[in-house]
């Protein structure tokens, strides 16, 4: 294990060092160091780190949602109202759409096939979108209109309505039902996601203000408790449900509205812990592609995923209307809105272990929509917000 561990790190930080001096996002360069190493290429990871890969990603996504909570001030997206909101469903339901509309034409599945695909492929990577648009933040870019804030709140919500929809169709396809209160894991899943998260980050605020406590120490509390809000997702069932990485968003955002200076540091610790978990993720995202399935799949599966994501930025037009933003930051919206990786990898495969008819194309779609959408996406966002987002000095 040690051995692969080794390998993970130093070949996915050389390769994607190598991709950044060619101007290219170097997450591409671990997704391929992942392809290469893992199991379907070279095959030289230990099973043991493969086995234990969906928990490890985990892990890496609790630490850049963390983070982004520690950044998120709740006071602009209040200012901003209604389209933080709707980017938080709007963008998803328009992609499902154009996948209904697009995947029995072009690869001859069923509607039901298509909603399941389209509830794989329709979930955003907060991996992918959070650490740009925190480092936005930090930089100023787009402040002014609260326009990385969206992005990112958007990204962490529309994850849990995605996931909660695909459970739904699954269910469906395995000869279950779908009734009106199947729906009612979502709003109850955002609802005490975010109950949560806000009463333990009260809780916290108060005890780091009473208990001297060191920094580091604080760290590790508040990714302990994460965990546990993770965890705690898989106990609830039925109509009531509960999302544990919204809750660690939430938690973070509270000690942000709390407890300001605090935040600004424990947030600089989760971005040195980011440098070691980007790397783990992405290298073990890349490991679950089986480049055979995205050879199969041929041209149709990829205009497929370009004619949904044209559908997406729609949605997410839609979610601007009658907004301030102007027609650029509308367009470096649209395209933010479209990288995917993390969801993809790790619901991506189930259809096919269900035994569903569509799991071998669910897979290929979903692994295709990894390959073109994760490197495009920030692709662009690295390559052109100085020019299309205005900058705050504030």
């Amino acid at each position: 294990m040690l051995l692969s561990l080794a390998f993970i790190f130093l070949c996915g930080m050389a390769l994607g060092k190598v991709l950044e001096k060619l101007k290219m996002p170097s997450l591409l360069g671990m997704l391929v160091t992942g392809i290469v190493l893992g199991p379907y290429a070279l095959n030289i990871l230990d099973p043991a780190i493969l086995n234990i890969s969906t928990e490890l990603r985990q892990i890496a996504l609790i630490i850049i949602l963390t983070r982004a909570g520690l950044n998120l001030d709740i006071k602009d997206l209040k200012k901003v109202g209604r389209p933080a909101i709707l980017m938080c469903f709007v963008p998803a339901c328009f992609e499902i759409i154009g996948m209904l509309i697009f995947a029995p034409m072009l690869l001859g599945i069923s509607l039901l096939d298509a909603a399941i695909m389209g509830t794989v492929v329709a979930a955003v990577s907060p991996a992918v979108i959070v650490p740009r648009m925190i480092k936005l933040i930090e930089g100023g870019y787009g402040r002014e209109k609260s326009i990385p804030q969206i992005i990112m709140a958007g990204a962490s919500v529309d994850d849990v309505f995605v996931i909660i929809l695909f459970t739904a169709f699954t269910g469906l396809a395995q000869g279950g039902t779908i009734t009106p209160l199947s729906f009612m894991t979502i709003p109850t899943s955002i609802a005490f996601g975010l109950m949560g998260g806000i009463a333990i980050g009260l809780l916290l605020s108060a005890f780091f203000s009473k208990a001297h406590v060191r920094d580091s120490s604080k760290v590790i509390i508040v990714l302990s408790i994460s965990f546990l809000l993770v965890t705690l997702e898989h106990s609830f069932t039925g109509i009531i449900g509960f999302s544990g990485l919204l809750a660690v968003m939430a938690l973070g955002a509270t000690l942000q509205q709390r407890k300001y200076e605090l935040s600004k540091r424990l947030s600089s610790k989760f971005s040195k812990l980011w440098v070691g978990a980007e790397v783990l993720l992405f290298v073990l995202v890349g490991a679950t592609v089986n480049i055979n399935y995205a050879i199969k799949a041929g041209p149709m599966a990829i205009i497929l995923i370009l004619c949904v994501l044209v559908f997406r930025m729609l949605g997410v037009f839609v979610c601007f209307t009658k907004t301030k933003l102007n027609k650029k930051e509308r367009i470096f919206s649209a395209f933010a809105y479209v990288p995917k990786a993390t969801v993809q990898a790790a619901i991506g495969g189930l259809p096919l272990s269900m035994g569903l008819a569509c799991g071998d194309i669910v897979l290929t779609v979903a692994v295709l929509s990894i390959l073109i959408t994760a490197p495009l996406g920030a692709a662009f966002i690295d390559s052109t917000y100085k020019r299309l987002l205005s900058r705050s000095d504030e």
